[in-house]
């Protein structure tokens, strides 16, 4: 499947109602002072809707420290009044935006995933450094063209996966080494979110696979819920697709949509362990997603979105709500003392090899109405699968898909993904 040729193509901005985790949370933002040496950072912001609201105000904030300085921005629709600030100057596209906008230093770009890769290497193609929202970009070849881009150009990328910029992360690095819940046997991650009929019809692209032979790859591992993958995969040490040694997927929809919208991924990682993702936006009502890690000793479960982190072994129960690193901070910190990207865009390697699966996966199987209910009315309606929590749980407790544990629904057989020759 091709991308867009023009760097705009699309450009309007993500439309991520309920976006999937709040990305600035009140413990981000700390060590903003931290990076304010020197001149403030000039931006341009390209998708300011949407999830691109949330960089608004993160950018906002920054700007009021004298960290950035926010430049420019670029959007076919224009930003709220007031929204942006006096000096910045608007326009419709990125192209538009760098004819005449000289000296940036970072471009955040928070627009539909099909524009991920052209936009991009637009980006890469001048002397700024670049965010990129997740999913980085919609196919493993483009992937591989952003890194090569990437690597030409000596720029710094940041990938979007704003949990990976919480302090939990070094916590279960840290339980880990000490041996807290004995000898790691197993991670997964389970996802239980509602989405409603009007989230399909948000956007043009909202639940696709393609739009006219474009990859989209809009479904929920890989778009709202694709946080709960790439966390499991860090804390497993997933990072490149050389960490990969196995890959399955079992996908299914209950709405009328191309993409997946309750699935099972099963992934092995070069050095046996296992890791099942068992996700669904069709659950009664929406939870807090988590990451569970299964010791010989013990369980620590990674609730994401809030920073916690709870702990249990035979001494007893711990929790902990840790703090959290802003990925923008953290990237202009990388640029003015090189401490370590959070979110490079090489550590998303095995991420995408996740996408890859489902993208070149057969299309989802639809799940029989009878298993089925609607609730609510209208656009506000959503369906819920029967028994779908049960599903979950069991899924990923047992490192099995849907149609291993019989469910009556689950009609598809596991697909292998043949990984690409290192």
């Amino acid at each position: 499947m091709g991308t867009p040729t023009g760097t705009d193509a699309g450009i309007q901005s993500r439309d991520l109602s309920t976006p999937e985790p709040g990305p600035y949370p009140a413990t981000a933002g700390a060590a903003a002072l931290d990076v304010a040496e020197g001149p403030a950072a000039k931006v341009a912001l390209v998708g300011v809707h949407g999830f691109g609201s949330h960089h608004l105000r993160n950018l906002e904030r920054l700007q009021a420290a004298g960290v950035v300085d926010l430049v420019a921005v670029a959007d076919p629709s224009p930003p709220a009044p007031g929204s942006v600030p006096e000096t910045a100057h608007v326009f419709p596209g990125l192209a538009e935006l760098l004819a005449e906008t000289s000296g940036l230093d970072l471009i955040i770009v928070a627009t539909p995933i099909q524009t991920h890769a052209p936009l991009g290497l637009a980006a890469l193609a001048t002397a700024a450094d670049l965010y990129l929202e997740k999913p980085p970009v919609a196919s493993l070849a483009d992937f591989n063209r952003l890194c090569d881009a990437a690597a030409v150009s000596g720029r710094n990328v940041q990938i979007g996966f704003q949990s990976l910029g919480s302090h939990a992360l070094q916590a279960i690095e840290k339980l880990l080494a000490d041996g807290t819940i004995g000898t790691l046997q197993g991670i997964s991650a389970t996802g239980r979110w509602v989405r409603d009929r009007a989230y399909y019809k948000r956007s043009r692209w909202a639940g696709k696979r393609t739009i006219d032979g474009v990859d989209v790859v809009d479904g929920v591992a890989t778009n709202p819920l694709a946080h709960a993958v790439a966390t499991a995969l860090r804390i497993a040490g997933a990072r490149i697709t050389a960490d990969i040694a196995s890959l399955e997927t079992e996908l299914y929809r209950a709405n009328q949509i191309e993409s997946d919208d309750t699935s099972v991924i099963r992934i092995r990682t070069s050095s046996g362990l296992p890791i099942t993702c068992a996700l669904t936006l069709c659950a009664t009502e929406s939870v807090e997603p988590y990451v569970t890690l299964r010791g010989s000793a013990g369980t620590a479960v990674f609730h994401y979105t809030e920073d916690r982190l709870t702990v249990e072994t035979a001494a007893g129960r711990t929790e902990e709500v840790l703090g959290r690193d802003d990925l923008t901070e953290n990237l202009l910190a990388h640029r003015s003392s090189g401490v370590p990207l959070l979110s490079p865009l090489l550590d998303s390697g095995a991420f995408m090899l996740v996408l890859e699966a489902i993208r070149t996966a057969p299309l989802p199987a639809p799940i029989d109405g009878k298993y089925i209910r609607w609730e609510g009315e209208g656009e506000a309606a959503h369906a819920v699968v029967v028994d779908i929590e049960d599903a979950l749980e069991r899924a990923a407790g047992q490192h099995a898909t849907f149609s291993e544990l019989g469910l009556p629904w689950a009609t598809s057989a596991p697909h292998v993904f043949n990984l690409p020759a290192s």
